[in-house]
């Protein structure tokens, strides 16, 4: 199941690496530091397999339904050894999985049916993506690449260079001012860049890895400076420096839509494979909670292991088995919607406190 266990990789930047450019100028360039949280927290909620994500919520439903039945000032051990208890527990799980199943794929075919339609609506998406690769193409002097990372390492590339190339153009003007922030903003700039195609070298779609990385490159906030610097510096900038300014805000405005379209064919990817997992999950949970509800009873689990009941570790484990379709969904949609939370806006607004 490529998609679900190779995340680690790609989120190097997010959690360990700080870059160039602390001030208001430079501002915070990857996730982590975008996003002003713990690296346990976004670690969990982006770089985490969701698989290593389900497991641990597995593992936590389990410890806490076992510590609860056996710690608690009146022990429901003994409403456990009922059959009445044991029968309605599963028999609405069952319920509920059948339920949840059939919803959470439904509404990922909902989404998926976006992409279905008719022979003219198919020809408009396919001439609006070679037009976005025909301009590509003339950004990058070469044929835009076909492995999304490279895609996108390209034109993180092309903004680096021609940073360097504004940088160039400014280091012999008068105003010291100008020369001390772009020189400030172009190393931001080019650090942010050769961070981000470091991570995007070798990656792979199907996992996190590539939109991780490209999560990373701050482009709203650097187009803002650009428009900053040329309207605060209008009169000391030379007309090749005005030029290097708009050209490096062209290369910067094509990376929004780019990265959003990668991140609409991953969305669409993950939909799909936790479709797919939930499914997997699905059958033997409805089997786990069949044999629960016909076969086990009170005098199922006698005895007692570790000072905990066995009929609570059977059903703790059980009851962990049923609930494994759920937690795989939150683990998956844990993740997108943070990456949907944080990436609302395709053009310069800063949307998070951290930032401003």
């Amino acid at each position: 199941m490529t998609g679900t266990d190779d995340a680690e990789n790609g989120m190097a930047g997010v959690s360990d690496v700080e870059t160039a450019g602390d001030s208001d100028i430079g501002t915070a360039n990857t996730m982590r530091e975008r996003a002003g949280e713990s690296r346990l927290k976004i670690w969990l909620l982006l770089g985490a397999s969701r698989l290593q994500v389900t497991a641990v919520l597995a593992l936590g439903v389990f410890v806490s339904f076992v510590a609860f039945v056996t710690l608690t000032p009146s022990p429901l051990h003994p409403q456990l050894q009922t059959g009445d208890t044991i029968e309605t527990m599963f028999s609405t799980m069952i319920g509920a999985i059948i339920t949840g199943t059939t919803l959470v794929v439904t509404i990922g075919q909902l989404v998926l049916s976006q992409e279905n339609g008719p022979l003219g609506d198919q020809r408009d998406r396919m001439e609006n993506a070679m037009d976005f690769r025909d301009y590509t193409e003339e950004l990058i002097g070469s044929p835009s690449p076909a492995d999304p990372s490279e895609f996108l390492r390209q034109l993180v590339f092309v903004a680096e260079l021609r940073a360097k190339t504004l940088r160039d153009s400014v280091a012999d003007s008068d105003d010291d001012r100008l020369r001390a922030e772009v020189e400030e903003f172009t190393d931001s700039l080019v650090g942010n860049a050769e961070l981000v195609t470091d991570q995007l070298e070798g990656a792979t779609f199907g996992g996190f890895d590539v939109l991780s990385a490209a999560l990373n490159f701050n482009y709203g906030w650097k187009i803002f400076q650009v428009e900053r610097i040329a309207n605060e510096f209008e009169d000391s900038l030379s007309d090749e420096s005005l030029s290097d300014l708009e050209e490096l805000k062209t290369s910067l405005s094509l990376f929004g839509p780019a990265r959003e379209h990668v991140k609409t064919l991953y969305f669409e990817w993950e939909l799909i494979t936790l479709s797919q997992m939930i499914l997997y999950a699905a059958i033997p949970a409805l089997v786990i909670a069949g044999v629960m509800l016909t076969v086990v009873d009170a005098g199922t689990f006698p005895g007692r292991t570790i000072g905990v009941a066995n009929i609570t570790w059977a059903i703790g484990a059980a009851f962990t088995a049923t609930l494994v379709p759920f937690l795989l969904f939150a683990a998956y949609v844990i993740r997108i919607v943070t990456v949907a939370k944080r990436t609302l806006a395709i053009e310069p607004l800063v949307l998070r406190d951290s930032q401003r």
